[in-house]
This record gives C-alpha cells, structure tokens and sequence, in this order.
C-alpha cells in the first residue's frame, strides 16, 4: 500500500472515530438537552427507533473497524467497510424516507449525510481495489 493511502486510512479512522464520538453525543441526549432543540427537531430525536441506532451504530463502528484494518494492510477491511456502508444508507433512509429531515430541518441538514455516504462508498471502492490488487492481504 503505498503512503498516500495509508496516510488516507489513518485519516478515515480519526473521521471514523469522529463518527463514534457523534453516536454517543446523540444516544446520551437527555430529555432536558432534547428540550432546548426547535420543537420539530425535538420529535426526531425523542422517536428514534431501535433499527435507526443499529444501523447509525453499524456506520460508525464499522467504520472505524474497517478504517483500522484498511490502514493496517487487512483485507478484513472489506466486508466490515461494506456492513458500514450498509448501515450508512438505513440511516439516511430513516432520515431521509421516514422522518423527512429535510422538511424539519431544511436542505442545509443534506450536507453531511452526502460527505458521509460518499466517503462510506470510497472506503468500499478502495478495499474492493486492495483486495484484487492484493495490497490488503
């Protein structure tokens, strides 16, 4: 693997770790930090179902997993970024198809669900090359 791609690796685990701090944040909102948010925003984070923390924890965990295994070499790296990838699109269905983020929060909410999503396809995109260029072994 040459140096800018493990440079980049290494960079995706510290977006990744970003990510699990992100999940966290939001799973211990207590009701009285749900309280100060706009009264349509409140609803969203007060209704979230089980599935919708499972995937979002499946995108960062795997993430970050996968991250560390891309930067180490590992063609484990693989599956584990596709799962991550996985739960990447059940979040932004759940946003996105189910709760309608947009029209509680506005198109400016669009952003970092897209930079998530590209960079979740990146990471698949490059492991897949990895392992048939037998780089991840």
């Amino acid at each position: 693997m040459s140096t800018g791609l493990k440079v980049f690796a290494w960079l995706m685990v510290l977006w990744n770790g970003i990510g699990v701090a992100a999940f966290f944040s939001q799973l211990m909102m207590t009701p009285e930090m749900i309280a100060q948010l706009p009264e349509a925003q409140q609803a969203v984070y007060r209704d979230i179902p089980v599935w919708s923390y499972a995937a979002y924890a499946l995108a960062v965990f795997g993430g970050l997993i996968g991250s560390i295994l891309l930067a180490l070499g590992k063609k484990l790296a693989l599956p584990v970024l596709v799962i991550s990838l996985a739960g990447v699109l059940v979040q932004q269905y759940y946003n996105f198809v189910v709760i309608d983020a947009i029209g509680i929060m506005g198109w400016g909410i669009v952003v970092m669900p897209v930079i998530v999503t590209v960079i979740a396809l990146l990471l698949v995109i490059i492991s897949q090359r990895g392992t048939r260029s037998g780089w991840l072994h």
